[in-house]
This record gives structure tokens, sequence and C-alpha cells, in this order.
């Protein structure tokens, strides 16, 4: 942090490794005591003063945090509180599409939202001209902003586009730019200069317009990263989408996402493919507690920050310490204010011990940055495929928050990215002699294997203890034995998918009819693909379910024989079991699913 100059003072803060303190009091004596569990933060801070060069180091207080209990929970001034994970829509790119008015062919627009910063949205119009919106404003030819950011001629833009502005009944670059003469040009700008003009004009409007203005705005709109980040997802998402080589430490806008953005455009407009679905899971992630209270911990530092440069200007640089600079207030009151008063941290639901399991286990669609009741439409709140073995379809509320509310899958995790990931055992075609060969017994060979001319195991035998010594004796160490198609019955078999991860497969159902050693019974076997059901062979199929229960909720999944009630009742059902009060003596279940003791 610098003063408003840059030239008298820097305050910079160091986080030790071990920066929160030992808790005063333990869980029990801050339930006991109407407390907050809670530990100190300190962090080093040093102030160099720039005009002698001195360097103050200090030890700063940065205010109390709550910690998590043990149980996934937090301590708020003696009562337990949860804070509800929030499903919100990925940073990234998302193609959409509506019907040119003629009703021939379908125009595609592009919007890029970052995790921070301003929106860019591109549109195709029904003449075949590309135009983008930068925060809503004002419309800019694609070709004016993508000379602003470097590529200056009409001939290197039209290089940038040659392999995919194909099409010659509907050429987007060139009808985007217009005619060579100013009259008829719809893009003004003919230069990198005369680029950075243009946006300039269009985004402000009346003010006066000088190129370092106008270069200063782009950088700072774009490629400033206090001002615009795309997050660690947003890049992730953006690289996979686009087919991108950009590392993913690069967490500003880059001139290539423009031109790989605005490439991908014209290829959907040449190609009518289909467009995204912001519904699916693959373009919505999880915000979880760290998330949510590290947003909230730099809204607090921001407004630490502010008042710190003020009192840069009122402090004597011969007397000033980094103490008398901070004021702590603002991170604690941001802390507070988001335990205390936030949508999503609610007081937990001790009913029973389902209901507080439920409760840690809830994705909520609103809260800030989210959807409120009022403007969520059919969609959002619907079933998707894509949930399947991620977010129960069964248990979600019966009123105004049908739908935005929701309960993770039994199986289900969050990955590193944010995604909800489901377990799937891999079905295999082949296996490799090695060893003993114990794990080849009981497996039907798919085709002859074979050393030179010479048949070693003929196609549909079933391995025994007889064919392996045949194996040892050709010594075939090392060979992969072909097999018939079987899922993998151990736990380094089993992997963890996303919805968009899911979409390349082929997937059985958990209860395919399968022998002893995984192989599948019979000829054709029920699959999902994508949104769609299908019958395939064996050798068609890439992984199978874990388990019939990975589609439900933990309190769905209570309730016995499931797939005879009708969905709305087991709804009911579900939410209703997290409301019994629970008997002095409890009682096993006369009818049980299995799940209860877990």
């Amino acid at each position: 942090i610098e003063d408003f100059t840059g030239k008298n003072f820097e305050l910079s803060f160091e986080v030790p490794d071990t920066p929160f303190d030992r808790p005063p009091y333990d869980e029990n004596e801050c339930r006991k005591r109407d407390l907050t569990y809670q530990s100190p933060l300190r962090v080093r801070a040093k102030l160099l003063i720039k005009q002698t060069g001195e360097i103050k180091e200090m030890t700063v207080f940065m205010g109390d945090f709550p910690l998590m209990s043990s149980s996934g929970t937090f301590i708020y001034n003696g009562t337990e509180r949860v804070v509800v994970s929030q499903l919100v829509r990925s940073p990234g790119v998302y193609y959409t599409r509506r019907e040119d008015p003629s009703g021939s062919r379908f125009l595609y627009s592009a919007k890029l939202i970052p995790n921070r910063g301003a929106w860019l949205e591109f549109e195709t119009s029904a003449k075949d001209i590309l135009t983008v919106k930068v925060d809503k404003r004002r419309t800019i030819p694609v070709t004016a902003l993508l000379r602003a950011v470097g590529y200056g001629t009409d001939s290197e833009v039209y290089d940038l586009f040659h392999e995919v502005d194909t099409n010659p009944d509907h050429p987007y670059i060139a009808t985007t730019i217009g005619g060579q003469d100013g009259a008829q040009r719809r893009d003004p700008s003919n230069s990198h200069e005369s680029g950075l003009r243009e946006v300039y004009k269009r985004i402000r409007p009346g003010d006066p317009v000088t190129l370092d203005n106008a270069k200063n705005l782009i950088d700072s709109t774009f490629f400033n990263s206090r001002r615009y980040d795309l997050g660690r997802v947003g890049r992730y998402k953006l690289n996979k989408r686009l087919q991108m080589p950009t590392p993913p430490e690069v967490r500003t806008l880059t001139p290539e996402d423009l031109v790989y953005i605005v490439r991908r455009l014209i290829e959907l407009n040449n190609s009518q493919n289909p467009p995204d679905d912001i519904d699916h899971l693959g373009n919505r992630r999880v915000r979880a507690v760290g998330e949510l209270l590290q947003n909230q911990f730099r809204i607090g530092l921001l407004r630490m920050e502010r008042v710190i440069k003020e009192r840069m200007t009122l402090q004597d640089p011969a007397t000033v310490t980094p103490a008398a600079l901070i004021n702590t207030r603002p991170v604690v009151a941001a802390v507070r204010e988001f335990f205390g008063g936030s949508q999503l941290s609610q007081f937990m639901d001790q009913t029973n011990p389902l209901s507080e399991l439920g409760h840690k286990r809830r994705l909520s669609a609103m809260g800030p940055g989210g959807l409120s009741r009022d403007r969520a439409g059919f969609d959002v709140r619907d079933v998707h495929y894509s949930h399947y073995g991620r977010i129960c379809p069964i248990e979600t509320p019966e009123g105004p928050n049908i739908g935005l509310i929701g309960s993770l899958a039994s199986y289900g995790r969050v990955n590193d990215y944010g995604f909800i990931e489901t377990p799937y055992r891999r079905v295999l075609k082949s296996l490799t002699f090695e060893g003993d060969g114990a794990k080849l017994i009981g497996h039907t060979v798919s085709a002859d294997v074979t050393k030179g001319k010479k048949v070693i195991i003929a196609s549909g035998t079933v391995i025994s203890e007889t064919e392996i010594a045949a194996l040892k004796k050709a010594k075939l160490d090392g060979t992969e034995i072909p097999v018939r198609p079987f899922a993998s019955m151990d736990a380094d078999g089993v992997t963890y998918l996303s919805a968009d991860e899911e979409d390349l497969y082929i997937v059985s159902q958990a209860n395919a009819r399968v022998n002893e050693v995984g192989e599948f019974i019979e000829d054709r076997v029920a699959c999902r693909f994508g949104g769609q059901f299908l019958q395939e062979v064996p050798d068609g199929i890439d992984i199978m379910d874990v388990s019939p229960k990975q589609i439900v909720s933990v309190p769905t999944s209570l309730i016995p024989f499931l797939e005879h009630d009708d969905a709305n009742r087991a709804l009911m059902g579900a939410n209703m079991q997290r409301q019994a009060v629970p008997l002095l003596t409890p009682e096993a279940p006369l009818v049980a699913t299995g799940m209860e003791w877990k």
C-alpha cells in the first residue's frame, strides 16, 4: 500500500506460517459462556519510509477470526451456525443463440463473465456485423476493440480470422469493418491509436479523448489485476472451452483471449452447433465457506487500505509507526457482518442428527451474487440430467425456494475448482499379465492370446490356473490380455468425474447385471450418454455407476423402497424426516435401507 503520491510511504504485510494464535476458549467453553469460538490473527507489517530508506517492522493484531469447529460449524455468540455453500454460475465464456428474424438461421452471442471486473458481451447482428458491449454500455465494433488491444491494421485483423471466416455468404469480419473509404466504414478506426480512441469514445461518451486516457482506460479495465480478475476457475474454464494454451497464473484478460472468443463465435455462426447450456453443472460451481469468507475479507481489506492511505497523508515520517497507520476495524466489521448478517450464515438446524447433516450439505443458489427467488425462472429451478450423482433430484423445499435450494448427493464431492464430482467404476477391456496372474482368474478372454503363430489361450476361454500356467510357460509377462468388458471391483478402479467430463463417456447403471468378476452378463445394457438413454453393447461402455443411491441425498436414501414412491411424496417425506423429534429411548427402524448406521 502506497500513499496517494507514491513518494513517501510503502506499507506491506507478511503472513507468518502460523498466523493464528491458540483460541482463548475451547468449543464447549464458548457454548457455555455464549462466546464466539475464535482465534486472534497477527501479521508482520513493514513500513518503508521512501525519503530516508528506513524500514519499520512490527507485529500487528488484525482482529479475532471465528474458527470452524470440529463438526464443521461456527460457534458465534454461543450459538452454532452453518455457512451454507452457494451454487453460482462459474466465471468463463458462454455462447448462446437466438433465431434470425428471417428464421433461416441462428445468430450466436458470447458473454465473458470474470470473477471480478467488467463483463464483455459479443453479439452477431442479422447483417453479419460483430459487436461488443463493455458492461452493457454502447456497442463497439469487435474490430475496434481488437485494434485497441494491439491488432492495428486491417490486414492484421483479417489474418487473425482467415481460417474460420470462410463463409462467402456471411463474411463477418469484412462486414464488421465495412467499405474501404471513410464514409462506408462501420469501424471508423484503422490503426492501434484510432482503435483506442474509438473504444474510449463509446465507453466514456462526452469525455475529452486523449491517447493516454484511452490507453489507461483499456489497461485498467482488462489488464490490471486489481480491477479485472478471471479467477483460477475462470482461466481454467476459458482455456478448456477455447482450447487455449494460456498459463493458469495469467488471471487477467489477454489480447489472445479476445481473438479466440471471436474465432469461436464465427465458427458457431458458420456451423450452427448447439450453444452452451447455462443450467448444466459443468457451468455452475460451489462457493464454500472459505471462498465466501475470503471475498468478505477482501472487502474489509480494501476499506482498510483506503483508511491507511488517508492516514499516510497526515503522518510525520519521523515519528510514524505501522500501528499508527493501521486500523483493523473495517476488516473485523466485514467478518462480523458476514457471520452475523449474511443470508448464507444460518442458525444450525439441530432438530435431530439428520437435520444437522442435511443443513451442512445444503446448496443454495440464493445469497449475495446469486439469484433471488422473485427473478429465478423455471429453467434454473428444474432438475437437469447433469445433477445425476451430484445434486439430489428429490430433496428441495416446497415453497417459493423450490429448486433454488438443493442437497449434495450421497457420494458427491466438490473438487479444487468448486465443481461437483461423483464417483464411477471404470469399465476395463484388458488386463496385464504380471506376477502370479491371480487378478486374471475368472475373466473370459475376448480375443485369441498368441505368441508368434501359436494360440496360447483361445477366445471365449474362462481363465483358470491352467491358462495362467500356459501364460507363464510362454513367458508372456507384461502382456495385455484382452478380456470381456468388466467393471473394476477395487477402490483403485473408481474415478471421480465432474459434469462436463462425464458428458464424454457412456455410463451404465449400477444395477446392470454382472458376474462375480464384474463382467456384463447381458448382450445389451441400459446406459446414459449426456442427456440420452440408450441400449449399448458391453464393448461400448466406458464407466459404471458405483451405487443406485448415488443419485439421491442422505435424507432421501433413508426412505425404504424409494423407487415405488411418487417423486412429490418422496420430496415431502425427505423434508419431514428432518423435522422428526428424537425419542428419549431411540428404537431401530423395522424397515431400513442400510444408511441409518452411517
